[in-house]
This record gives structure tokens, sequence and C-alpha cells, in this order.
């Protein structure tokens, strides 16, 4: 086939980049290795944060309030179409220790007053006030947004790529991508099943990113071989008998619990939006580097105790160890925790790292990357993310 654009991956940013490219008149192709939305890379697990007030940094905040934007235009836009909401807000509670300028409390309320993000400074006795179900420490403080909450990945890939093919995308599922090569002022894309053409490749390929640049770009490419793929643990545990309308939307908002600034002292979770039955929890972990192919996919209940116990249990009494469900999922991580987008040459645009916050952003970079693939520039400053 010959393209304007192929878009070589359709998780999260590439289903997002293929339906703004494909609604304004690019002739676009979008290829995956799988068929998404799936399992095996970053965007599942039935619930993702998303909250404007980002923690992470101002840099973030744009692409966070102009993707709730997008959601909520999509939502129209298929209307009886959809399986079910794209976003749900529920409410995003952060709570660690207070009296820090340089803590992660502190850093999302600096985030929410420098945008206008309506919020709540809240100190101890005020979070046990309001959310009983939570044991806080006299040492700690919360900020709650109220307009935060939950995005629902599978059915925001799906929405996107139903919009994608209503605009004209031809959309290619389990057809890896072996190779991709300048041919005269084009490429040439070779796949398992075939070879397309097109003047612009963009590469959202997730955790095989790596490996596709070092297959395919000569000397590999630097900031690529830089990322680490890292494997997380997604776990859904039941409420106490009794417990349950306490975790109920309304009762009970999206929440991020940290003890200070380390991975292993923070944890987050959603009350019961995704019709598991469970209230989702999960933690971070940056030691143990792995692969796509290499993944352990199941999910141990050692790892679920684990979690309970040091984490779960002293915080939210109401959860029992029972897990309903488990899932891992990959972070694909710069060291700095930003995303990545850089061309290797014209025409050859490669954008990683979602760095295990990327999924609330997608939506607005991909319509900020089909803005300069085709415009030459975008209306959200990428600047702090080139590669």
């Amino acid at each position: 086939m010959q393209a304007d654009v192929i878009v070589v991956g359709l998780g999260a940013m590439g289903s997002a980049a293929a339906w703004q490219l494909a609604r304004r008149g690019a002739r676009v192709l979008g290829i995956d290795r799988y068929a998404p939305p799936h399992d095996q890379g970053s965007s599942h697990g039935l619930t993702r944060v998303t909250r404007e007030a980002v923690g992470e940094g101002e840099a973030y905040a744009p692409l966070v309030r102009r993707s709730h934007a997008i959601w909520r235009e999509l939502e129209a836009e298929l209307g009886p179409d959809q399986e079910g909401p794209l976003m749900a807000r529920t409410g995003v509670l952060v709570i660690g220790p207070a009296g820090s300028d340089t803590a992660f409390v502190a850093r999302t309320r600096a985030v929410a007053q420098a945008f206008g993000v309506p919020h709540e400074a809240l100190a101890a006795a005020d979070l046990r006030r309001r959310w009983p179900q939570f044991r806080i420490d006299d040492g700690e403080a919360g900020c709650f947004e109220p307009g935060g909450g939950v995005v629902y990945p599978e059915r925001c890939i799906a929405a996107q790529l139903a919009m994608a093919r209503r605009a004209g995308a031809q959309l290619h599922t389990d057809e890896p991508v072996h190779a991709i090569e300048r041919e005269g002022g084009a490429f040439r894309v070779q796949t398992a099943l075939g070879t397309h053409h097109a003047v612009q490749v963009l590469v959202t390929a997730g955790a095989w990113l790596p490996g596709l640049a070092a297959a395919v770009v000569d000397n590999g490419l630097p900031w690529a071989r830089e990322l680490r793929v890292l494997r997380q643990v997604l776990h859904w545990l039941a409420p106490r008998p009794g417990h349950e309308a306490a975790f109920e939307p309304g009762r009970c908002p999206t929440f991020i619990v940290t003890r200070g600034e380390r991975y292993e002292d923070t944890f987050y979770g959603m009350p019961r939006v995704d019709g598991s039955g469970g209230v989702k929890v999960g933690t971070e972990q940056f030691e143990h580097d792995t692969t796509p192919e290499a993944v352990a996919r199941e999910v141990t209940d050692a790892e679920t105790t684990e979690l309970f116990e040091r984490l779960v249990r002293p915080r939210l009494p109401g959860l029992s160890g029972q897990a309903l469900r488990g899932s891992a999922c990959l972070y694909t991580m710069a060291a700095d925790g930003r995303f990545r987008i850089g061309e290797t040459e014209p025409g050859l645009t490669w954008v990683s790292a979602c760095s295990g916050h990327g999924f609330k952003h997608s939506a607005a970079l991909g319509e900020a990357l089909a803005e300069r693939l085709l415009e030459g520039r975008s209306a959200i400053d990428l600047s702090p993310f080139a590669a």
C-alpha cells in the first residue's frame, strides 16, 4: 500500500495518532503485531489514573487537559456505538507527608495552582473525616482534584481505531514490522506479510521500539538504547465483607498514597469502576528489566500478598488480600521519566518512553504528533520531549 503516513504500533499513542492523521485527510496505514486493544504491552488493565494536576511536571498539564477534552468529544461522536464511557470522574486524592516543598503532594498542588486546576488542600483531620476508609497519620496531608479520575484504556484505543477506520485509515493487525528503509523520497516498511510504502513513518511501538530501532537504524538509536522495559503488576482486591460500599465511586476516589519519595513506599488504586468487583491497586518497580518476549505474564499469589501486607493493609483495612484478578503490563522508561520524540532522518519519527504515565496524555499527544507531521508544528509545545 502507498500511504502518506504509516503508524507502527497502535496502542495508546499510535491509535490516537492514526485517528488524528486520518481525520485531517491523510492517507494512513496503521500496523500492529497484535490486534489492539490487547494485553501484551502497556495499554491495558481496564483503568488508568488521569489527573490535570500532574505531579511529574508542568510540561504535561496541557497534554492531559487536552486529552480529557478529546475523550469527551470522542464519546459524543461515537454515541451509542461505544461500549461505555471513555473516562469517569471519580476525583483523585494524593496523600503523603506534609511540610515538604518538594514532596509529591506539594508538587501536585503547585501544578494545580499554576494551571488553575480546581483542587483542595487537606490536612490529616480533613482526610480522616472525608475518607474514613483510609488510615491517615498525623503528619500527612492531601491534595484532592475533583475533576480527575480514570480512563478506560481498552475502550479509548478501540474508539480511536474505530474513528480512524471511519475517516479512511487502513489498519493491519497481527502483522509484525521487520524493517523500515529509505526508498527514494519515501520509506519502505517490510512486515511479516508484505511491503508498504509511505512518505512518512511514525513509530509508536512501545516496549518493542528499542528492538525495532536497533534492527532498522544504523548504529541503533542512541536514546532508544537507554530505554528500559520494566514489568509492572496490577491486582484487583476484594473488599472485606460489609466494606463494599466504602469503595464505590462517590464514596472512594482514585488515590495515590506515598510515605515519601521512594517508589517502594508508594501505591495507587481506583474504586470499583471497572466491573471486576475489586479495587484495583498497584505499585511500581524499577530494579528488574525485561523484554516483551521474556516478561512473565502471570501474577503470582506471592506478589499479591507482598503488596497487600507491605502497603495496602496498613492503609486500607477494608480491603482483603484476596485477588479477584491480576495482570502484568510493561513500562518503557527513560531515565528522567520523560517522553521522547525524535527523528532519525526527515520523515521517520520515533515516539517512546511513556515512562509509566503516558496514557492520560496520549490522546493529546496523538493530536500534536498529527499536527507536527502534517503542518510542521503543533498547538501544544512538544519541545520538552525532544530526543
